[in-house]
């Protein structure tokens, strides 16, 4: 389970909670009263501390698999956030747009935007790194390719980009899946290390997973 350790604050904005300031003749510092403690009003905010489970790697052959797996996350991750942000963008956009053609028609520029500014970098994509990109857009918008290509676009376009992607042992439709999935919970253990030690810059997953949980599951299972 992914636990939050909230460190708590005492700083002059909680003066809701506090009873009147009282100076001391021997120190020249602020106190506060709370709950019938005196702090005194010199206390460090800290940022909240997330505490992440041991990673258990038991073999060269599991190790090795993370650490290719690592590279190729740390590749694709950026461009399933960016996607995330300009799909959120779109949609505050289009829900001012009436006309069912204009709608259309921005989504063409958004999309030809798109091709124009990363087409060539995801051609240079792996098929292996192109699944973990279709992943990881489920994970930072609750919604398959599939899905969103079908939304944005039209139900017969979806359909016969997910065939092309069959042609390449790909699909649309296959969603981020940590729970029964172990490569999408590696994926997963992967993403909350990095945003941790500042590799990856955070984005909130749509659903957000609970890596200690995730990890109690698959190291039981592996033990069994």
């Amino acid at each position: 389970m992914r636990i939050f350790f909230l460190i708590l604050i005492f700083s002059m904005s909680l003066s809701w909670a506090q009873t009147p300031e009282v100076k001391t003749d021997s120190l020249n510092s602020t106190y506060l009263m709370i709950v019938g403690d005196t702090l005194i009003n010199h206390s460090i905010g800290l940022d909240e501390i997330i505490i992440l489970p041991k990673l258990k790697l038991n073999s060269y052959k599991m190790r090795r698999r993370y650490l290719i797996l690592q590279r190729k996350t740390l590749k694709v991750y950026p461009y399933a956030k960016l996607a995330a942000e300009r799909l959120e963008v779109m949609r505050e956009r289009m829900a001012s747009v009436k006309s069912k053609r204009k709608r259309k028609e921005y989504t063409r520029r958004v999309q030809q935007f798109v091709e124009d500014e990363f087409s060539e970098k995801l051609k240079k994509f792996t098929i292996t790194e192109g699944q973990i990109l279709i992943k990881l857009i489920h994970r930072q918008t609750g919604e398959t390719a599939f899905e969103l290509i079908k939304a944005l676009r039209s139900g017969w376009r979806a359909f016969w980009y997910n065939n092309t992607a069959k042609l390449f042992n790909m699909s649309l439709k296959i969603p981020f899946d940590p729970e029964t999935v172990e490569e999408d919970f590696f994926i997963e253990d992967i993403l909350q290390r990095q945003f941790q030690s500042g590799n990856l810059e955070f984005q909130k997953a749509h659903n957000p997973f609970d890596l200690y949980k995730l990890s109690k599951k698959w190291y039981s299972e592996s033990v069994n």
